[in-house]
């Protein structure tokens, strides 16, 4: 019988302090990302260039897997999920969570502009290189994939919030398509919930989960999480895997497509108090006077930028 060390050591993953130091930080930037509403950890798994590398773990969770689980059998659980990859990726996510949960709050509400600038500017600079890898592979295909991933983004960070039901089926629903979203570079799981019109409900639930049968809720919203994030996992391996190049040129057009999302210089055109805090609903992009705060915001921008290319080439020239 194998160890659980030496199964541990079987799976793929990081295999040096640095690469799971590096691995971890990755994973610190995905949880700041999805503090930030609007702003996806999906996203910030594209731009370090381990989108594939998730996908392809989570998609070792199966059936079989949950079988084993629940058969108490962790030790051939634990040899078919690649838990390598993913714990120093999770354990980064849920760090940050916990520790820049108040400094990312406090960035957002009362340092706005320059908080959003300097996620545009990485984006912006993301696309710049992913646009470049895609464009290596030219034809209508691939450039249609793109236009299509950038109108179905640019769609969905612009609907307007809508009148929902809270049966528990929808509840389910709300799990699944807000850990797509998740999982999907552009989109963001907390907005989508705003749009569904659940963001208060299961925010309200998380905050007091004995209260009212919002254990029950929040049990049904997790078994959707875990439902979404299973099977469209599957999906996106298959898609990744059998079309490789519509499938990047598709994922890149939805970070494009959530760019007017990032814009840092909005108009608030509806807002709703949500458990004593604003929410916006609904904003515009304007473009602002120029003052000594708007070449600040740019100047952050340009800086992110540049700093994303020069990230990027290091790290080309260090595989080559």
């Amino acid at each position: 019988m194998l160890k659980i060390k030496e199964i541990w050591n079987q799976n793929p993953g990081p295999s040096t302090k640095k690469e799971y130091a590096t691995l971890t930080f990755k994973g610190m930037m995905m949880g700041v990302a999805d503090l930030v509403p609007g702003v996806s950890g999906g996203t910030i798994a594209y731009i370090t260039g381990i989108y594939e590398d998730l996908i392809n773990a989570i998609h070792t969770i199966d059936h079989e897997v949950l079988k084993s689980i629940l058969s108490l059998d962790f030790k051939t659980a634990l040899g078919k999920i690649n838990f390598r990859f993913l714990v120093p990726l999770f354990g980064g996510i849920l760090f940050s969570v916990f520790a820049f949960a108040r400094l990312m709050h406090h960035l957002i509400m009362h340092h706005p502009e320059p908080t959003w600038g300097v996620f545009f500017g990485l984006i912006c600079g993301s696309i710049f290189i992913l646009a470049n890898e895609v464009k290596e592979h030219p034809s209508f295909s691939t450039f249609f994939w793109m236009l299509l991933g950038t109108l179905f983004g640019y769609g969905v960070v612009n609907l307007i919030p809508v009148t929902t039901p809270s049966n528990l089926w929808f509840v389910f629903l709300c799990g699944i398509i807000s850990i797509t979203a998740m999982i999907l570079p552009g989109l963001s799981g907390s907005f989508l919930l705003l749009i569904l019109g659940k963001y208060e409900f299961i925010t309200n639930a998380v905050k007091n989960p004995f209260n009212e049968g919002n254990f029950i809720i929040l049990l049904v919203f997790t078994l959707g999480t875990v439902t979404g994030l299973i099977s469209f996992s599957k999906i996106l391996h298959y898609f990744l895997k059998r079309f490789h190049y519509p499938t990047r040129a598709f994922l890149t057009g939805l970070l494009i497509g959530s760019l007017p999302k990032i814009w840092p210089f909005k108009q608030v055109l509806e807002s709703k108090v949500i458990r004593g805090k604003v929410r916006v609903i609904q904003d515009m992009n304007i473009w602002p006077d120029i003052d000594s705060q708007v070449v600040y915001v740019f100047a952050l921008m340009v800086i992110s930028l540049i700093g994303i290319l020069i990230l990027e080439r290091k790290a080309n020239g260090k595989k080559a």
